[in-house]
């Protein structure tokens, strides 16, 4: 009888550690864009409240199935989904964050900006129409580059990508032979190239092969030493990517919650544009109310306190009226 009593006191001394330790963590897996400035929300969270988030940057494409494996509290991508699929998958959708995903290259001598890109002279490159740098079609519009006659490297991802649907969805834009040929989405069939696994592994690779070019979220590129390159916009200019130019594309945006805030980001007008900017979406369960409340407590606070520490990393902080828009979000789906 002692033993059983004993038994039973033990088990319940373990579900409530067990609920204690899922009260103080939040799981989380997905895209790699926003894994920089969510390290650096979790650091300041955690401090302010002990709580920690568990986040895996594992792709927006392994974020989307886990969260409809319901093996994590949130899913994170980049490609958002849209209104159809996330009634079919009983899911939620907000905005956390954007930015933008820009050419990094390795070429001796070649600086940051120093290199210009037009829309279709990238898209040859990718599609491995231009193969080598000292193309006349690369040269043409970069006369005072010294550029080698060597073989373009090309670095792209490797696994199911937000990073890698933003940028192949400004290619199809900007280059109907794309769009025609290989198309957009999170995984393509790309015409050459290597893969690396993640925005870290693109730019290990890029950093490492000589005459290579790939596409990163620009805090990659400011974290790895990397060089991107000028790109042209829609408006004809050649701009460098900048928390101003992410931000003027950003400000182009047109927000419809009742469309989950389903919405791409690129080719946006505006004379300083930077032409591949991207939002970063957060996706929730409707079946799993109190993981819902745990995350938009994280969310919620980090829009009230990490706004600084996203444009340290170069991220656009959503405006406080999408902001507010989201909390209500919230509040309609029992979340807030």
């Amino acid at each position: 009888m002692l033993k059983r009593f004993l038994l039973s006191v033990l088990a319940l001394l373990l579900t409530a550690t067990f609920s204690f330790a899922d009260e103080k963590q939040i799981n989380g897996a997905g895209a790699s864009f926003p894994y920089p400035v969510y390290g650096a929300w979790s650091h300041s969270y955690n401090k302010a409240t002990g709580v920690q988030l568990n986040y895996q940057s594992i792709g927006s494409g392994g974020g989307i199935k886990q969260i409809q494996a319901k093996t994590v509290d949130f899913g994170a991508s980049d490609n958002p989904l849209k209104p159809e699929e996330l009634e079919k998958n009983g899911l939620l959708q907000f905005p956390a964050i954007m930015g933008g995903v820009v050419p990094i290259v390795n070429i001796k001598g070649v600086s940051n900006g120093q290199l210009s890109l037009t829309p279709k002279v990238l898209a040859d490159i990718f599609l491995a129409k231009i193969t080598k740098w000292n193309d006349p079609a690369i040269k043409s519009i970069n006369k005072d580059v010294n550029l080698p006659d060597a073989k373009i490297e090309i670095v792209h991802r490797a696994d199911g990508s937000g990073t890698t649907a933003i940028f192949t969805s400004y290619l199809s834009i900007v280059s109907p032979e794309w769009e025609k040929a290989v198309g957009k989405g999170t995984s393509v069939k790309w015409p050459a190239g290597i893969g690396g696994k993640g925005n870290e592994g693109v730019a290990n690779y890029v950093k490492k092969i000589d005459n290579s070019i790939g596409y990163v979220e620009f805090a990659y590129a400011e974290q790895n030493k990397l060089t991107y390159t000028k790109l042209q916009n829609k408006e004809g200019n050649f701009v460098e990517p900048s928390f101003d130019n992410f931000k003027e594309a950003a400000a182009y945006a047109k927000w419809d919650k009742s469309k989950g805030y389903y919405l791409w980001l690129v080719d946006s007008p505006g004379k300083k544009s930077w032409p591949i900017a991207g939002a970063s979406f957060i996706l929730l369960r409707k079946d799993n109310p109190e993981a819902n409340k745990k995350v938009v407590k994280f969310f919620d606070w980090s829009f009230k306190n990490g706004d600084e520490a996203a444009i340290k990393l170069i991220y656009i902080p959503l405006p406080e009226n999408l902001k507010e828009s989201i909390r209500g979000y919230w509040k309609d789906n029992g979340a807030y």
